[in-house]
């Protein structure tokens, strides 16, 4: 037997359905990468990196691959130092193309076209672009000029569901119509090949991938996905700069800074999130049948699994998308979730949580139910 689901008395920070809204679903999910793909025992050849504790980063995270956009290379053979404003045009470019092949797939899976998309929310971390990723995709794919859109720029990793909670207000709000979230991260666009260790362990971690999810309230047919229940957020004040991405003096360009202890500090702070989702919903944590998890990293995923006494195959999706992928920052969990639809292994009545974590430091979390 499933818990009942309260939609009153939401916990504070937290959205749930109001009385007499319709609960909006996932129709369809799809994602895409680059078309060149890099193991890492490549990537440490390609750039000729012989520093011992270097190799040890890049070979011991629990990654195997990372679809990549490497810089062109030299006569000589080596790859060019790119400048700011190609990395900008790397990301413009490669994110476009990814979020092209991503939109494609989830509309073909929730049987809609691009006149359905009536609001489209875009997320990014890796590049800032005036207009946004969202106006540019408009004129890309010719989606309507009335389309309704937000950009979401800079909030890293959790931003995925950050998007989501805005996608899914909107939904609610005009059932029957389509929303599209996209999250589009061209990782290797924000690369900095300094040699330093804090330089290293983001290199060695990031991988391009963009991925789409398409959501509606009073749905015209059955959806492939769960219905989305509530949403809640937990921020870390006190880990502000233990993620960031600013700027270097030194290179002129952004580059990205974690703190060693992100993972311990996620993890601490998984279960306190976990309950203000569950308040007062009547579910316990031994109540979720589904997990889907960012794939932040092996030491953020370990201890997100111990603190919240989860099992391996509990993430089982998450370090399979970590091994093939690499951290996708903001659509990562996307990726987790399409494998959990392809393995048809939900049943009605399930109850799943998706958790992101990222820079603040914060911890975002969703309740759906299939």
């Amino acid at each position: 037997m499933h818990p009942p689901i309260a939609s009153a008395h939401p916990p504070e920070h937290a959205s749930a359905p109001g009385k007499g809204c319709a609960t909006p679903g996932v129709l369809g999910v799809g994602t895409s990468t680059p078309p060149t793909s890099y193991t890492q025992t490549e990537l440490l050849e390609e750039f000729g990196i012989t520093d011992a504790r270097v190799r040890s980063v890049f070979l011991n995270n629990a990654i195997e691959r990372r679809g990549l956009v490497l810089p062109p290379r030299l006569p000589d053979g080596s790859r060019a130092v790119e400048s700011q404003r190609e990395l900008l045009g790397k990301h413009s470019e490669n994110g476009l193309a990814m979020a092209r092949e991503a939109i494609a797939a989830c509309l073909d899976q929730a049987d809609a076209t691009l006149a359905d998309i009536g609001y489209l929310c875009c997320v990014t971390s890796t590049g800032f672009l005036t207009p946004g990723m969202s106006a540019l995709l408009i004129k890309e794919l010719g989606i309507s000029r009335h389309c309704a859109r937000v950009d979401v720029v800079g909030m890293g990793c959790n931003a995925g569901l950050n998007g989501l909670t805005a996608v899914t207000g909107w939904a609610r709000s005009r059932p029957g119509e389509l929303a599209l979230l996209v999250c589009v991260e061209t990782c290797s666009a924000a690369y900095v090949f300094d040699g330093t260790m804090r330089s290293s362990v983001v290199n060695s971690l990031f991988g391009d991938g963009a991925a789409a999810v398409a959501v509606a309230s009073a749905r015209r047919s059955t959806p492939s996905g769960p219905a989305l229940l509530r949403f809640s957020s937990c921020i870390i004040p006190e880990a502000l700069d233990a993620m960031r991405y600013d700027w270097d003096e030194d290179l002129g360009k952004f580059s990205f800074f974690l703190d060693p202890e992100v993972p311990y500090v996620v993890g601490a702070h998984a279960e306190l999130a976990l309950e203000r989702l569950l308040n007062g919903t009547g579910a316990q944590r031994t109540d979720i049948a589904h997990w889907i998890i960012h794939s932040g990293g092996k030491k953020v995923i370990d201890s997100v699994r111990v603190n919240l006494s989860l099992t391996r195959r509990d993430v089982r999706h998450t370090t399979g998308v970590l091994r093939d992928h690499g951290n996708l920052s903001s659509g990562s969990f996307l990726f987790s979730y399409e494998r959990l639809i392809a393995e048809q292994c939900t049943e009605p009545g399930d109850l799943g949580v998706i958790m992101t974590m990222g820079p603040g430091s914060t911890i975002e979390m969703a309740l759906v139910r299939w």
